[in-house]
């Protein structure tokens, strides 16, 4: 009997290095295509976590995401796209990783073995009760993350987790797990794949839900966005021009005077439409 946790189990696949170049990646794609149905058992879990989240953020509070490796990238990943996306504070959705910003792009050692680090992390973002905080760990075992969300329970925050096994301390430690049961890695123990993957579409799920819930989403357009490049411009004149029903130039002009394409709809969306 294997009584490895799911993440530790031995692949699938055997003799890896033997396999030519279209088998090994069929093979990898098989084992992907797994991971939306594992992500789709868990959508009762998410929904809870989404729920709440938007209570608090509607409330003026924070989403806070912590982790360390692959997870603590992916947390500091969807954080930084929701600016830019929904057109919110850099400060709304915080993305904390173990060992700092340097950990994005080089492992810091031992980082994540230190139970009180992550609270300390916290505590300069100045997280209260009206905040959430959300433990990302595929092992589910990572000591930084335990201890962020056991620090924080402590002080009636609310807490989350991402975990890709089961029942795991990490979920123990959390107001509102979330487990994304993946199976084994293609290459064993290699969690930055399929469960990265499953984290990663976990992730986009809950801030796009919840953007979506507090109104930085009209229709299915991203009316909010940040106009910082040719291409959102392009793109804030066509959601104007639909919309409105008026032509390139006029939409061109509106969005250069008044840089937001919420903001044109919300002041010349009965003028234009009568």
């Amino acid at each position: 009997m294997n009584n490895k946790p799911t993440t530790e189990q031995t692949s699938n696949y055997n003799n890896l290095e033997k396999m030519d170049t279209f088998e090994m990646l069929s093979n990898m794609n098989a084992e992907d295509k797994t991971v939306p149905f594992a992500v789709e058992k868990a959508i009762p879990s998410i929904e809870k976590l989404v729920d709440v989240i938007y209570q608090k953020m509607k409330n003026g509070g924070r989403l806070f995401y912590i982790g360390a490796g692959t997870s603590g990238r992916l947390g500091v990943l969807d954080a930084s796209e929701c600016p830019p996306t929904y057109g919110v504070s850099d400060n709304w959705v915080i993305g904390i990783i173990a060992g700092g910003d340097s950990a994005l792009r080089k492992a810091v050692e031992n980082a994540e073995d230190d139970i009180n680090l992550a609270w300390e992390d916290l505590l300069k973002y100045n997280i209260t009760h009206k905040d959430v905080l959300v433990g990302i760990a595929a092992s589910g075992t990572t000591p930084y993350v335990i201890g962020g969300l056991e620090k924080a329970r402590q002080y009636n925050i609310v807490t989350g987790c991402i975990v890709c096994n089961e029942k795991s301390p990490v979920s123990l430690a959390a107001d509102y797990p979330v487990e994304l049961i993946v199976g084994p890695e293609f290459v064993t123990g290699s969690t930055r794949m399929k469960a990265g993957t499953a984290q990663k579409l976990a992730l986009n799920m809950i801030t796009t839900s919840v953007m979506i819930k507090l109104g930085r989403i009209k229709d299915n357009k991203m009316v909010n966005m940040q106009l910082s490049n040719k291409k959102l411009v392009n793109r804030g004149v066509e959601m104007l021009m639909e919309d409105l029903h008026i032509e390139e130039e006029l939409a061109s002009t509106l969005l250069e005077k008044h840089k937001s394409v919420k903001k044109v709809l919300d002041l010349y969306k009965n003028k234009f439409l009568k």
